[in-house]
Parts: structure tokens; C-alpha cells; sequence
């Protein structure tokens, strides 16, 4: 089951289960200490794949104005290999369609991610740049106008 909620429609458990996910996947798993919770939490959309309780997959959608944005893309250690990562990305695009039909959407992407991203339609918009010491790049998906 996807969820879809507002921080603030979160429950304190939900959102303390996606901050210790995020936390295991990018601080810890990925070996960068960077500031993981941060200014856009207060005001973005959770995307959440969850079965029998368990947090598998999620994203986190923000709307930066001209533009939509979505990252911390994960799947929980013990339920990658099953194609969740696709079915994250594939609902957060339609999701994002769906509420923000006439924007944009650019992301930064993990480098060894893009030909994954290009599978949705994204294009690489700049070349590879180090953020918190992992080569990333930005992609766009344009709207469909």
C-alpha cells in the first residue's frame, strides 16, 4: 500500500520510522554525515510504501516553486531486489503529475543512478558534481503542457 501525507497529517511513529530509515540509509549506510532532517520536512509530501506495517520504499516530494523536486529515494535494506525502487519512483512521478500537472520536476541524482532515472524520462541537465562527497547530477523531467 502507498501512502501519500503532508508532514504534518504524519502520525509522530510514521515520521520517526522514515527519519530512522533515512537516517540508516544516507548517513549511516552511504557513510555521509550530512544534515539528513532538514528546513523542507516541516512542509513536504511523504511518499510511503508500506506493507504489513513495515516502512519498504519511500521518497520525499518538494515544491520549490517554479519546479518540483523529489529525493531521499530509498528502500529499506532488507526488502531491496524485489523492484520496489521503480514502483517509489513511478508513484512519486504520478503523484507529482497529478498535483503539480503544469511543473517540472528536477532532481539530483546519484551518477550511477542515471540510466535508472532516464528510464522514466528524466534528461541529465548538467554534468557530475560532488554533493556531500557522492557524484550527482541534475536531471529534468519536463511537464506535459
Amino acid at each position: 500500500m502507498i501512502i501519500v501525507k503532508h508532514t504534518n497529517e504524519l502520525s509522530p511513529k510514521e515520521l520517526i520510522e522514515i527519519f530512522k530509515q533515512r537516517v540508516a540509509v544516507f548517513v549511516v549506510e552511504q557513510n555521509c554525515p550530512y544534515q539528513e532532517v532538514d528546513d523542507h520536512d516541516y512542509n513536504d509530501l511523504h511518499v510511503c510504501l508500506i506493507e504489513d506495517n513495515n516502512l519498504k520504499a519511500y521518497t520525499r516530494i518538494i515544491d520549490l516553486g517554479d519546479h518540483i523536486t523529489f529525493g531521499r529515494v530509498l528502500v529499506v535494506n532488507k526488502y531491496r531486489k524485489e523492484g520496489l525502487g521503480k514502483e517509489i519512483v513511478a508513484t512519486t512521478i504520478e503523484e507529482i503529475q497529478k498535483r503539480f500537472p503544469k511543473k517540472n520536476i528536477q532532481i539530483q541524482a546519484q551518477a550511477y543512478l542515471q540510466e535508472f532515472y532516464e528510464s522514466f524520462g528524466f534528461k541529465p541537465i548538467s554534468k557530475v558534481y560532488l554533493e556531500d562527497n557522492i557524484p550527482h547530477l541534475d536531471m529534468l523531467l519536463e511537464a506535459n503542457i
